[in-house]
């Protein structure tokens, strides 16, 4: 009697303990099959570092061969941002005839741009049509930013519908009357010289 009653009294600590452990090992097992899932994952997904790499690479560099800023992205090369008339709607006249008359000096600045603060096209060329027309605020612009004030979109500056109107308005304006002055003044020049034929011709001259 004295055995089978010991027999009875350990057994369920034998049970309690065998228990115990297996809840342990399910613990483990669970433990390390999401650690290798985790670990499988991210294999798979792009560190920042290589995000970063990627980035520059795509960037706009220097040729050191030609001297001058390239990129092989038809997203940043020029014509696929905004053109010359975008750049007077957005910041006047004086960028305007830059990209007019000096095309590829403007788009070497845009490039290095791009390629100096890691922006898109659009951006490079609002900041830089901003540069062109007041480079002394542009300046102050960028001071004040790094210093925490908000950041200024160039790549959308007066570019609201509202403001887009207005400007038309007054560039047609502006147009028709310095075309105006230039048509007065060749039809008084050609007046004055058929007066002047006229009167040599009746021998008044």
């Amino acid at each position: 009697f004295y055995i089978i009653h010991s027999h009875s009294h350990h057994l369920p600590r034998n049970t309690t303990t065998f228990k115990s452990n297996r809840t342990m090992t399910r613990t483990i097992l669970s433990s390390i099959f999401v650690a290798a899932l985790i670990g499988y994952c991210s294999a798979f997904a792009p560190s920042q570092s290589s995000v970063r790499e990627t980035s520059l690479s795509m960037a706009p560099r220097f040729d050191k061969t030609s001297e001058k800023w390239i990129t092989d992205v038809p997203e940043e090369m020029e014509g696929s941002s905004y053109g010359p008339i975008g750049t007077l709607y957005r910041a006047g006249p004086k960028p305007f005839f830059t990209r007019i008359f000096n095309p590829d000096t403007y788009d070497q600045a845009v490039l290095k741009y791009m390629a100096q603060d890691g922006c898109d096209r659009k951006e490079a060329q609002g900041n830089m049509d901003a540069f062109l027309e007041n480079p002394q605020d542009w300046g102050f612009q960028k001071v004040s930013e790094q210093n925490g004030a908000y950041k200024k979109d160039y790549a959308n500056a007066n570019m609201e519908p509202k403001q887009v109107i207005l400007t038309t308005v007054w560039g047609v304006g502006v147009v028709y009357f310095l075309g105006s002055l230039v048509y007065n003044g060749v039809q008084d020049r050609a007046l004055v010289g058929s007066f002047h034929r006229t009167m040599e011709l009746l021998g008044m001259e």
